[in-house]
């Protein structure tokens, strides 16, 4: 009995398979692209165009060589989507049957996607799903298909306000499982950026929002490895350096909150600067308004080594750049720490000379585009020295005047001053520095793009000395007296930050009290100014 009944189920699976042959031979896969489209077209909302088929029996599904899909034409006239082929599952029984079309899973091979972005901040792909195609009789059917791949595809991303070339993303892979407009889309993404670096995600989108696509709500977790800081959507910015990121991203469709660890290696902030010799790593929480495009930075907690500083503030991505209001605070920073920061910032030490001990504190405001970033605020800098560097030796006029000695280092006491940093260089105003070996220098000064210095100061020698040549001229010319009895000498720092040269401040001695008819009428103390500070300050530098 049960062979017979073993042999009745052969037999029956016989008569199917070569019924099935028999339909796959007879039957022209063409017949189904009109259905086939004009369910696409409904669901999307957009008309969908499917190249010549071809039904691939055993595996129960239709191949295209090539479907296109149109953008929205208050876009652009070409396809929003293309795929040179495509792979369509369908349910066998009622396309035999009653010829009725029903996806099952939808695999896109090669497509190419391109993403408008218009200046109200709208993307070209709100509107998918949102109408009904202009078809005769034809209503929105739902979409609902049970996995949807990308395979090796590129995306396209590009703005109507953006300056810089469109931006492409190679690669891109995703899966997405029980496609449909009402439920949440449990998916995987990963692509490959410009510079060679990978995003990935992992997360769910929906329920999709039929009147805007780009406003469904999204909870997914993001890796970001080796990305060109150029990418990183901070338009204009000479910013460089190569960024990694992990965190996550929950969004209801209006408003987005992201957090995460952002690490950024080779950092570069400044257009005359070099790539930072230590790892920024930046620990982030942020709300962003979708529809403002601008968002507030809570939580913004800045390591460098084994320092701390705090980002906090504002941001808006509408227009052209990206506008920027924050505050960066730090106390108490060790300064071996932020030294290996100062080339991304375009600061560079004389030749040979480093920093060693020390600490910094900061309060900055940082405002504007990022292509034009304005930074001002104070910086103090304290019990530091500053190896390789003999600033007495370099003030040779000081040391002839008042016999100071120099050595291999200066001790720097302190260091203070009121900076406004922006793209044509550094203005430091309100500057005091305290060498204990030399004294109180105060002035100001700027600091120009190709790190060229011109700074005015005046010296407050701690102890001018009453055997020195500075002494003596005071007792020689009693009306030098009131001038001279503290000491007080101003001089220039010119040349560049890396080989300063230190030179006598003339007009400086005049505004100071030292006026021309004095030295006009004073032969004597004309030829001390004249061989003392020309000769020794201005030939030996």
């Amino acid at each position: 009995m049960m062979k017979k009944l073993l042999y009745i189920a052969c037999g029956l699976i016989g008569v199917v398979v070569i019924v099935l042959i028999a339909a796959y031979m007879f039957i022209d896969a063409n017949k189904f692209r009109p259905a086939i489209e004009a369910q696409l077209s409904s669901s999307l909302g957009r008309k969908v165009q499917v190249g010549d088929l071809g039904l691939s029996l055993f595996s129960g599904g239709i191949s295209a060589r090539d479907i296109s899909i149109a953008d929205d034409p208050a876009f652009s006239r070409a396809p929003f989507l293309t795929a040179k082929s495509v792979d369509v599952s369908v349910e066998l029984v009622p396309l035999f049957l009653s010829r009725t079309v029903r996806l099952t899973a939808l695999t896109l091979k090669e497509p190419d996607i391109a993403l408008l972005r218009s200046s109200s901040g709208k993307w070209n792909f709100s509107s998918l799903g949102s109408a009904t195609v202009a078809t005769p009789a034809l209503t929105q059917r739902k979409l609902a298909i049970q996995r949807l791949r990308i395979v090796n595809g590129r995306v396209t991303v590009a703005s109507w306000l953006a300056r810089d070339e469109p931006t492409q993303y190679e690669s891109v892979n995703m899966t997405a499982r029980d496609v449909s407009y009402e439920s949440q889309i449990p998916f995987t993404m990963a692509a490959k950026t410009p510079g060679g670096g990978e995003v990935k995600a992992e997360g769910t989108l929906g329920p999709i929002n039929r009147a805007d696509v780009s406003e469904a709500p999204l909870t997914a977790n993001v890796t970001l490895q080796a990305i060109d800081f150029a990418d990183t959507g901070l338009s204009g910015s000479s910013a460089a350096g190569l960024l990694d990121f992990a965190g996550s991203v929950k969004s209801d469709g209006k408003q987005a909150h992201t957090e995460g660890t952002v690490k950024v290696t080779k950092l570069q902030l400044a257009r005359n600067g070099g790539p930072a010799k230590v790892q920024v790593v930046v620990d982030y929480a942020t709300d962003y308004d979708l529809v403002q495009q601008a968002g507030v930075l809570s939580r913004g907690e800045i390591h460098i080594g084994q320092s701390i500083a705090h980002l906090s503030g504002t941001y808006d991505l509408q227009g052209q750049s990206t506008v920027v209001h924050l505050k960066l605070a730090g106390a108490a920073l060790p300064l071996a720490d932020v030294e290996e920061l100062l080339p991304a910032l375009g600061v560079a030490l004389p030749t040979g000379a480093s920093l060693q001990g020390g600490t910094v504190d900061t309060d900055l405001v940082i405002e504007g585009p990022v292509h034009r970033i304005v930074t001002t605020g104070r910086l103090n800098l304290s019990n530091s020295r500053l190896t390789g560097f003999d600033l007495a030796s370099k003030l040779s006029a000081l040391s002839a005047l008042a016999g100071l000695k120099g050595g291999a280092d200066t001790a720097i006491q302190m260091l203070s001053s009121n900076l406004r940093i922006a793209p044509e260089g550094v203005r430091a105003d309100n500057m005091r520095l305290i060498v204990p070996s030399i004294g109180t220098m105060t002035g100001r000064g700027t600091i120009g793009t190709d790190n060229a210095l011109d700074f005015h100061m005046v010296a407050m020698l701690a102890n001018p000395g009453q055997g020195t040549a500075l002494g003596q001229m005071a007792s020689r010319f009693p009306v030098l007296g009131q001038n001279t009895k503290n000491g007080n000498l101003p001089f220039m720092v010119q040349g560049t930050s890396s080989s300063p040269v230190f030179l006598p401040d003339v007009a400086g001695m005049v505004s100071s009290g030292l006026d021309a008819s004095l030295l006009s009428t004073q032969p004597a103390a004309q030829q001390i100014f004249s061989g003392r500070l020309d000769g020794l300050l201005g030939k030996k530098q």
